[in-house]
């Protein structure tokens, strides 16, 4: 049986005749010196198939724009260590609260569980397809002081975005983690929570803890408190701090089920002054889905709220399960990203976690070119 899936024509897939085409417009407009394809995944436990999908594709995509255009190319893995690792409600209040992996765990931990669980996967892609890699977690992004001078800057204009950022309660949530010795709770959705500047350079953040009350933190381009910002409010200050090298190009590359999410963060960036043109590049990736056409979610199936799919095996869930090595996991990857990306129909479409399984088991034939 052949491993080319069988693939429905769509609008899309009949313009192009690679799928890496979509990023030719953004490459011939501003010509860059080199583009940087950045990928990041919540450190909330043990990869699943999904989450290697979308790494192994960056990596591919990113060896095929090298060869196409000559470009130095290279991956940033961002490892969004402000993932919950645990919550709680206030009994008084009923508000929920969390604390994230980078204050339950530590650098240390955190670099160690990075270290296991994913570089060895980077590693093993990046020597077979020569493309480098670096890594970078979110407590590291946060402190930088560009990240911070961003935010710092955007928030004159949040107004004209924070309905985008936050449709239905237009307050996108900073949680600022309580600053006493050992603890590092805030609250999940920031009802009270005040932030606001005390001069161009710094902000003052009020918020409520878990266990110790009320406390105020300085927020500066150089120090003071941790900045945690919800999903969608990262993703803009992200993506307005990499807007503004122009000798590069930052490309997005994300699971499919982020197509509709990055709709509302386009419209937040462009509230706040970005043209379209500078706005960022994406790529999204084909999502890996159930029998009923949900994602394949391990968080539901850990917690029994739904079967693991007909077809699927344990290793799709937790991919230290796979039976062999990393070096034959990232040949089946790469071999499976070959497939996909020698057809735009293969692309841009999603997959039952069946069909991923049939695909990533299949004998190895690599080199499969374009049509």
């Amino acid at each position: 049986m052949t491993t080319h899936p069988v693939s429905p024509n769509t609008v899309l897939a009949n313009a192009l005749h690679r799928p890496e085409d979509v990023l030719t417009p953004r490459i011939l407009a501003t010509p860059p010196n080199r583009v940087v394809l950045v990928v990041g995944t919540q450190i909330n436990g043990a990869p699943h198939i999904g989450t290697s999908l979308v790494q192994s594709l960056a990596f591919a995509v990113a060896a095929r724009l090298r060869d196409r255009f000559g470009l130095p190319t290279e991956v940033l893995f961002s490892a969004l260590d402000n993932a919950p690792y645990e919550m709680a409600t206030d009994p008084a209040t009923g508000h929920r609260y969390q604390r994230s992996y980078a204050q339950a765990l530590g650098d240390q931990a955190l670099g160690d569980l990075v270290s296991a669980l994913y570089q060895p996967l980077f590693t093993t892609l990046s020597r077979r397809l020569g493309i480098p890699h670096r890594l970078e977690t979110y407590t590291q992004q946060q402190a930088g002081q560009h990240f911070r001078r961003t935010w710092l800057r955007l928030l004159p204009r949040l107004d004209t975005a924070r309905w985008w950022l936050a449709p239905s309660t237009g307050t996108p949530h900073l949680r600022i983690p309580c600053p006493h010795p050992g603890c590092g709770w805030s609250e999940k959705h920031a009802e009270r929570t005040r932030v606001h500047l005390t001069d161009r350079e710094a902000a003052q953040v009020a918020a409520v803890c878990l266990h110790h009350g009320p406390y105020r933190v300085t927020v500066t381009p150089t120090g003071g408190a941790y900045l945690d910002l919800a999903t969608l409010y990262r993703n803009m200050v992200k993506e307005l701090a990499l807007s503004s090298p122009h000798d590069t190009l930052h490309i997005m590359v994300k699971g499919g089920d982020w197509v509709f999410g990055s709709h509302v963060v386009d419209e937040a960036l462009q509230a706040v002054g970005l043209a379209r043109g500078q706005l960022p590049a994406r790529l999204f990736c084909p999502q890996v889905v159930t029998d009923t056409g949900a994602k394949l979610s391990k968080s539901l199936i850990r917690e029994g709220r739904a079967p693991l799919p007909a077809g699927a095996a344990g290793w799709m869930l937790d991919t230290r399960q796979w039976q062999g090595t990393i070096a034959e996991y990232a040949e089946q990857l790469l071999s499976m990203t070959d497939t996909l990306l020698s057809d735009p129909r293969h692309f841009f479409r999603s997959y039952s976690a069946a069909e991923i399984g049939r695909m990533m088991t299949a004998p190895v034939t690599r080199s499969i070119s374009a049509p």
